[in-house]
């Protein structure tokens, strides 16, 4: 076919009418063939949903993921082959084999914890780059679940807690994504909280908390980021299957929100052929298990599918192809710079590690340490010690293009830094058959570093929060020996700490990536000042969680359907919203961060329309009171004057950097009409966020659990 016979390739014309123009164009059988991916899976299917959910053979299936990531293309039409890579930690297990080799960047929950947009904005541009540097299409992410449990095996993919700090994060990571003509992928749409049990269990939950809590970030991604496509995700929801969900799929990301992208199941999600086509999934994911030609064939013949049904799901896709030029771009992949994307990433991860505590001894606090001193012990297990802490097991998890030890990366930053300290490091067995020999290496040293952290992995989630390999009784066994110690954490997921009454410093850095161990330096010694905050609350103790002694809330019961029905039964109360609802204080609260500085905030004030929902204007001073540059993070909570809803929730938060002994202002507004709905709580009748009458405490400071000043906005 001729290109004057293609009206589809007519550049003048809108993205959906091309669409529309070439789906009229196909026979049948190219539809249905459009409709899928085309993995090979005869040896996928012999892994068993258990061993998948398990971890187990992950290894087998990972190799056959990463050969086919792709749908088919159709030359005569000019369809090109569709390529899809993973995410959202960076270009994961993309089309080809083996997988092409990108930037391993610091885990999502690490991203969140800088409270930063422009942060945000530089990962998604370093994915969206190289993305789109590997001829890929589409990058399967960002991931905007919540932390309802600290436990679940994909946090580290997701951003928070907290809604709107996923929301805001999340969408400037999906704008600069697209930016580069590559389709990020919101998911997992939704509920997707936990991993147990994910191919099978339900979640029943109330609509005002699905929508002010769990929706809430999708809502975000669609309306300020204009996100081209989302993935469904696996488990049930009200006892249907997320991907057969009309309420969600149609009623509420079509119609309520006017969501014009695809949804693609996540892989293996498709339950069904015309009830997941007719209830608004547009695509299967890896194969065809479901929307294959004997299936889509016999539905149409019996009815239960129509054609216009299959046209539109091909047509939504098409558009946001042809949205970002996807149809005449050449499959030329080229070569990533990872020097300067490694560069960003590790600027990036000095600014996401959290400051958790740094007591004094001997009159200074322990962070950062002196680069010239004498010795220093560098003790931990292998995995935290010796290489590289990657971290994301499963689907999204980067072949990096190069990785910087932790011993690599302090002996570099101390070169840089004219230093001629020793480093002594002594790898601790996971048994702990050597723990007498890490003892004395940390009795004799100038100085101690700690490294111990947690790496949790797709397909299943965690037994509890407590570090693996008895970590907790090496750091209680060696905190005592030298008080000049410093604790490294590297986690995918909040932990407990039994020992932090011991412990004079703790740093948490999360899961760095490739700069693992340049990242991890220049916070030790200062080159950069850690400025992050807590993005999910650590629990003192396990029974402090919402889950504790409540199988119903999590892992689910078995109520007779035949698979575990998870219960969210809390309600409002998830997060520091369940800490504070319910008097509990945690380890380390939602948003607390320290510094190598001190800080002081002046002059707040609040600027808001007389008896009127109109834009709140919140105004202060950060001064920097200490001796190095840092930066604080200004946060606003508000208190909703509606029974049932917890005492703040965040509506607005601003970095801001301040070099020593100077000020700079702050101003955060508040704006109603938002798509985070801050003023707005769920009205089932009216089917819309309403904003009630009455008295708004609008909270201000540095933390949920640190707001001293608080003001009134009254709304008739």
């Amino acid at each position: 076919m001729s290109e004057t016979a293609q009206p589809w390739q007519d550049e003048s014309l809108e993205p959906r009418e091309r669409a529309r123009r070439l789906v009229a164009a196909m026979t049948l059988e190219q539809k249905i063939a459009q409709l899928h991916g085309a993995m090979e899976t005869v040896n996928i299917y012999a892994l068993s949903n258990a061993a998948f959910e398990a971890g187990e053979d992950l290894d087998q299936l990972t190799t056959q993921i990463r050969i086919e990531r792709h749908v088919e293309a159709i030359d005569e039409l000019g369809i090109p082959r569709f390529r899809i890579t993973n995410g959202p930690v960076g270009v994961g297990m993309g089309d080809g084999y083996p997988s092409p080799p990108a930037t391993s960047l610091p885990m999502t929950i690490g991203l969140a914890a800088g409270f930063d947009a422009d942060l945000a904005r530089k990962y998604g541009d370093i994915i969206g780059s190289e993305t789109a540097t590997l001829g890929q299409h589409v990058l399967e992410g960002p991931g905007v679940c919540l932390h309802r449990t600290t436990i679940a095996g994909r946090n580290f993919e997701y951003f928070s807690e907290d809604p709107y700090l996923s929301g805001v994060m999340g969408v400037e990571v999906a704008k600069a994504i697209q930016a580069h003509d590559v389709i990020a992928m919101g998911k997992h749409f939704v509920v997707n909280d936990q991993e147990y049990e994910r191919f099978r269990a339900s979640v029943e939950v109330d609509d005002h908390v699905l929508r002010e809590l769990y929706l809430l970030p999708f809502e975000m991604l669609v309306k300020d980021a204009e996100i081209a496509a989302i993935m469904s995700s696996y488990n049930r929801i009200r006892g249907v299957y997320a991907t057969e969900y009309h309420y969600t799929l149609t009623d509420i990301l079509r119609t309520d929100w006017g969501f014009q992208g695809y949804v693609q199941s996540d892989f293996w999600s498709a339950r069904s052929a015309a009830p997941s086509l007719n209830a608004g999934m547009d695509h299967e994911m890896p194969d065809a298990k479901w929307l294959n030609e004997a299936n889509v064939k016999a539905a149409l013949e019996d009815t239960s599918l129509e054609i216009e049904t299959v046209d539109r799901a091909l047509v939504r896709r098409y558009t946001q192809m042809f949205r970002f030029n996807q149809f005449t771009r050449p499959y030329a992949p080229g070569e990533i710079d990872a020097a300067a994307h490694g560069a960003i990433s590790r600027e990036i991860g000095t600014q996401i590690a959290v400051l958790l505590k740094n007591d004094p001894v001997a009159g200074r606090p322990v962070l950062p340490l002196d680069p010239q001193v004498g010795t220093i012990a560098v003790i931990g297990q292998a995995a935290y010690v010796d290489q590289a802490c990657l971290g994301g097991g499963g689907s999204s998890k980067v072949d990096p293009l190069y990785t910087v030890t932790p011993l690599d990366g302090l002996r570099d930053v101390l070169s840089d830094l004219g230093s001629s300290a020793e480093l002594t490091p002594v790898i601790v067995a996971d048994d702990l058959a050597n723990l007498a020999e890490a003892r004395a290496a940390a009795a004799g040293a100038d100085a101690v570093v700690l490294m111990a952290g947690l790496v949790a992995t797709e397909g299943q989630d965690q037994n509890d929060a407590t570090m693996l390999n008895d970590q907790n009784t090496m750091l209680a066994e060696l905190l005592g020996a030298n008080p000049n110690t410093a604790v490294v954490l590297k986690d995918s997921n909040p932990i407990l700490m039994p020992w932090i009454d011991r412990a004079p410093a703790v740093l948490e850095v999360w899961n760095q990536g490739s700069e693992d161990g340049h990242v991890v330096a220049d916070l030790l010694f200062g080159v950069a000042n850690p400025s992050g905050k807590v993005p999910t609350s650590y629990p003192r103790t396990a029974e402090d969680t919402l889950y504790a002694n409540n199988p119903e809330r999590y892992p689910g019961t078995d109520e007779g359907a035949g698979y575990p029905v998870i219960r969210y039964s809390e309600g409002l109360q998830m997060g520091y919203r369940w800490f504070q609802g319910q008097g509990i204080q945690p380890l380390f609260g939602f948003g607390h961060g320290l510094s190598y500085t001190t800080f002081e905030l002046s002059g707040v004030a609040v600027d808001a329309p007389q008896a009127a929902a109109g834009p709140v204007t919140v105004r202060a001073t950060v001064t920097n009171t200490g001796s190095v540059a840092g930066a604080e993070v200004v946060q606003v909570y508000l208190g909703i004057p509606v029974a049932g809803q917890p005492p703040k929730r965040l509506v607005g938060f601003a970095k801001v950097s301040v070099a020593a002994g100077e000020s700079a202002p702050v101003e955060i507004v508040i704006d109603p009409a938002a798509t985070n709905h801050p003023f707005g709580v769920w009205d089932v009748v009216a089917h819309d966020f309403v904003i009630r009458p009455g008295a708004y405490a609008v909270h201000v400071g540095t933390s949920a659990d640190d707001t001293p000043h608080t003001f009134t906005v009254t709304v008739e």
